[in-house]
């Protein structure tokens, strides 16, 4: 495992970690304490030292069972949480601060914490980004420390830019992979300016960038692959990086022939984000511990050659980009 500083908090980070949306099951499952526990086992015995929760991930279960397992371990790991998406409605006047703070609270009993590592608004209306006084409260809450760092999450590159400008958001979490370039042509170089960390969730399209979906596969009621693929619930880009899902596995076809059609692209795809050095680290989610091994082993490739990259570009050029880029 290969290890990057997270921006400006110092924190070396595992440049593969891990993600909990779906810890304990698959998206819509039932959550498994088992399967959660030895998910986080695996990642630890494999050099993880990051993970990735937010306080509505099973309805605070996930800060739960990463809180409750950095007890049991003796290795020294970081929790980053999100807040927000317990509001209801979500509007920009909810992040105010009785809110944050209940949000804050809440998540440090779930993890048995006195101060949590890092804390992101979870993909906040955009508006919340023109208003300085939702910073001033984090800001508060590290002198405080009952944070030691924030940062956002953010559906936009306009949300991420808007956000470098307060001076204590130390990371931006930010869609980032093959089907969603974007973000390297502005964003990246001005984190770099700022020393803010970049964390990248959904580098594998909501697992379409695996290779392993065909036309056929078919996902369950209460995943979101099944209810979300025109933003029913949520902002679209967050399933299949907003892509066609047919589109898709014909991109897919064509990146495998770049790599010589393995039976798993992923740790391919996953390479492919590392090249980029803005990137502190990637959070790929895992429901089994093969998804854990899989990912972690995109750190031990060699780094990609010129001639893949700009096939991987070609291929995102012509198939990809006319329907995503302008959007994110």
């Amino acid at each position: 495992m290969q290890y990057r500083k997270l921006g400006k908090t110092g924190i070396n980070v595992s440049e593969i970690s891990l993600g909990t949306w779906q810890l304990g099951g698959t998206w819509g499952d039932e959550f498994s304490e088992e399967v959660a526990n030895s998910t986080l086992k695996t990642a630890i015995e494999h050099d993880i030292n990051f993970f990735d929760t937010a306080d509505v991930y099973r309805n605070g279960l996930s800060e739960k069972t990463c809180g409750q397992f950095r007890i049991l371990i003796d290795k020294e790991i970081k929790i980053a949480t999100k807040c927000g998406r317990r509001l209801n409605p979500h509007t920009t006047e909810g992040y105010n601060e009785e809110n944050i703070k209940k949000f804050v609270s809440d998540s440090l009993q779930n993890m048995n914490t006195d101060s949590i590592d890092l804390i992101q608004l979870h993909c906040p209306p955009t508006d919340v980004y023109y208003k300085p006084e939702v910073f001033s409260i984090l800001d508060d809450l590290v002198a405080d420390n009952k944070i030691k760092h924030y940062g956002v999450s953010v559906e936009r590159i306009e949300e991420g830019l808007k956000a470098l400008e307060y001076p204590n958001v130390s990371a931006i979490q930010v869609i980032f992979n093959i089907f969603r370039q974007r973000p390297f042509e502005l964003l990246f170089n001005e984190v770099k300016k700022k020393n803010v960390g970049i964390i990248v969730r959904v580098p594998l399209a909501s697992g379409l960038l695996t290779g392993k979906f065909t036309k056929d596969t078919t996902f369950g009621e209460g995943d979101h692959r099944f209810f979300n693929r025109n933003g029913e619930a949520f902002d679209r880009g967050e399933t299949f990086a907003g892509i066609d899902y047919l589109e898709g596995l014909k991109a897919v076809e064509k990146l495998k022939n770049v790599f010589g059609n393995p039976d798993n692209l992923a740790p391919y795809a996953l390479r492919w984000i590392l090249m980029f050095d803005a990137v502190s680290c990637i959070i790929p989610g895992a429901s089994k511990l093969d998804h854990v091994i899989s990912n972690i082993s995109a750190s031990e490739l060699p780094a990609l050659t010129n001639s893949q990259m700009d096939e991987i570009q070609e291929i995102y050029e012509k198939m990809i980009k006319p329907s995503v880029h302008h959007r994110w």
